[in-house]
């Protein structure tokens, strides 16, 4: 594929071109990808074009979109339940960006290497996520399973393959690894209303500091918990941070999953999307 094609299509399978479509009904790049990868739109719904240009990326171009969206269809969907897991993307832990956290009883991060990705990050990005999470694992290609599981052999990093059949495959289970959590790392990934919450669930309070002391104070008392009971709170308290409408989001096309799941859709959204795809 050119770049230009990469590009085009990189960009349509984005929440600010899906919040074009669903706000204003028209996208300059959904007009493009229709003309390029849409033989004939002219009796096709919205819906109809969008599964054509989705059905291009499964045949010829599996970029980091479609796994992420394979990913959320496949486990979070098929194998858990939006009720009791929750979902987190570009969550930056240390100098990476975890691709895919699903956490329900445990957390796993998913690191995404497509046959368009190379591996020369992967050291530095598993030790990065073994800072914040205890389970930590790779999800690539078939014509890749052989070097990364040379690559990962001897490690505790799960192994999962994004078959020719859209499944995703376990190869290697996750192994839990504890040694290399990070109080400082974990309470860097949480957003003030989070640490907060579990500094008053732990001490019944918050620091009575000046606001230029308050964050370091904040750090501070995180860091005197026990590291394997702050991991536990660290994440119960991420496994609240989305909030769907989950039966209205059980019905969004397969196609959109993922940008539906983190776009924070609220009902008006739906019934805007809802529109749009049956025109």
């Amino acid at each position: 594929m050119d770049g230009n094609n990469s590009i085009l299509i990189n960009r349509f399978f984005t929440r600010n071109t899906l919040k074009e479509l669903i706000n204003e009904g028209e996208s300059a790049t959904y007009s493009a990808a229709i003309r390029r990868y849409v033989a004939d739109s002219s009796n096709l719904s919205n819906l109809e074009c969008i599964s054509e240009i989705y059905f291009f990326l499964k045949s010829q171009y599996q970029n980091e979109y479609y796994y992420k969206n394979t990913l959320l269809n496949k486990l979070l969907l098929g194998i858990h339940n939006p009720h009791t897991t929750t979902a987190l993307t570009e969550v930056p832990i240390g100098n990476s960006k975890a691709d895919f956290i699903l956490i329900n009883g445990k957390a796993v991060v998913y690191e995404i290497k497509t046959e368009l990705d190379n591996f020369e990050r992967l050291d530095g990005q598993i030790a990065d996520y073994y800072k914040a999470f205890s389970r930590v694992a790779v999800v690539t290609s078939e014509s890749n399973f052989e070097e990364i599981s040379s690559r990962l052999e001897g490690t505790p990093v799960g192994i999962y393959i994004l078959t020719k059949r859209d499944t995703i495959s376990e190869r290697k289970k996750p192994v839990e690894y504890t040694e290399k959590l990070s109080l400082s790392t974990m309470f860097k990934v949480l957003r003030k209303d989070e640490y907060e919450s579990i500094l008053l669930s732990k001490f019944g309070r918050l620091p009575n500091v000046s606001q230029f002391e308050y964050y370091r104070t904040c750090l501070s008392w995180f860091e005197s918990i026990p590291v394997i009971e702050a991991y536990t709170l660290f994440t119960q308290t991420l496994k609240r941070r989305s909030k769907i409408e989950i039966d209205e989001f059980e019905k969004a096309p397969y196609e959109l999953k993922f940008l539906i799941y983190f776009s924070n859709f609220k009902k008006a959204d739906y019934s805007r999307l809802k529109s749009f795809l049956c025109t």
